[in-house]
């Protein structure tokens, strides 16, 4: 007589980090990468060097090694791209370091910060003294916030899985 086996899988965007030290530890990443970006985008708006923001000589002198170039370069040289980064950079910046700071929508922050520092490290390509740099780790900090969750622990998130909203499927990728 055959017998059937079902094993459960638990929800793999449930991590249970309340009250250890590998919680708390993530909410002080997430506090610091947040910080990071926060100050970063809102820098570029404060124009500390005098100048206002400008990613056309970024995206233009992007260097011969980066694998990206020829993007960055066309995207330097039609304006309305340039125009679209010199606003979404730094918007983006300080929204992504805000969310992180109070540890609202982790997930989807820690995503669209994936996606700049993806765009920072292939197109800085200061490759160097190795493939790991500066860029590549900001890209495994903002990846380890999102797959843990971070904002579970001692951020908004916590409150808003609590609500209504926060039961569904779809907030369940956003928040956390």
């Amino acid at each position: 007589m055959a017998t059937f086996t079902q094993t459960t899988i638990a929800n793999p965007l449930d991590f249970d980090l309340h009250g250890t030290l590998a919680g708390y530890w993530v909410a002080v990443l997430r506090v610091v990468t947040g910080y990071w970006f926060l100050h970063s985008g809102i820098t570029k708006f404060a124009f500390v060097s005098g100048e206002p923001f400008s990613a056309q000589g970024y995206l233009v002198n992007v260097g011969a090694s980066s694998p990206i170039q020829g993007f960055l370069v066309w995207a330097g040289q039609t304006p309305w791209m340039v125009e679209f980064a010199n606003v979404m950079v730094p918007v983006g910046e300080a929204l992504i370091g805000l969310g992180l700071v109070v540890g609202a929508l982790v997930r989807l922050a820690s995503l669209f910060g994936g996606v700049l520092m993806t765009f920072f490290y292939l197109g800085n390509a200061s490759w160097a003294h190795g493939f790991v740099n500066g860029d590549l780790m900001g890209l495994l900090l903002f990846v380890t916030l999102g797959v843990l969750g971070a904002g579970r622990v001692l951020g908004l998130d916590a409150v808003l899985e609590q609500t209504r909203l926060g039961q569904t499927r779809a907030a369940k990728y956003l928040l956390g």
